[in-house]
């Protein structure tokens, strides 16, 4: 049997820190719903650390909305983590990953660090091969949310 057709998205962002205090801030699931459009983020199994370790979203407008459930799949820190979308709105997976950058000079003539921060997903969309049709329509709006929220990131560790 096939496995179900997936559906690429993908946004980055350029941020001034290290990894490790990257991986950090990223992967602190509460603060997640700080900067991820219209969702509530949360650990659940194991603190939402390590394989195995479970996460849920909730994303919603005005009270209409779906809980996310998944389970991390790839623990790599401070480079990357993967996790499966467990539930019937979302499936497929999710990467965070964490590409060092060079060493630079701030504004003020400072060495700084700095790491480029990827999100990707691999969606599976309902209705097979007509999920897969519209996918062209859907991409380019459901990157436009991914790239809300990272600017929302950048403003968040800025503070």
């Amino acid at each position: 049997m096939n496995a179900a057709p997936t559906c690429h998205a993908e946004a980055s962002v350029q941020l001034p820190l290290g990894p490790e205090v990257a991986w950090e801030i990223v992967m602190d699931w509460d603060r997640q719903s700080r900067w991820m459009v219209l969702t509530r983020v949360w650990a659940t199994e194991n603190d939402g650390v390590g394989l195995g370790g479970g996460v849920a979203a909730r994303t919603s407008v005005g009270g209409v909305g779906f809980t996310d459930d998944m389970v991390i799949t790839h623990w790599d820190p401070p480079r990357e983590c993967t996790v499966k979308h467990l539930g019937t709105v979302v499936r497929g997976t999710g990467t965070f990953a964490i590409v060092p950058g060079r060493r630079g000079v701030d504004d003020a003539g400072l060495q700084s660090d700095v790491c480029t921060f990827i999100w990707s997903e691999d969606v599976v969309l309902p209705l097979g091969k007509l999920g897969v049709a519209v996918w062209p329509l859907i991409r380019a709006p459901f990157e436009m949310f991914l790239r809300m929220s990272l600017r929302r990131l950048v403003r968040e560790v800025a503070r």
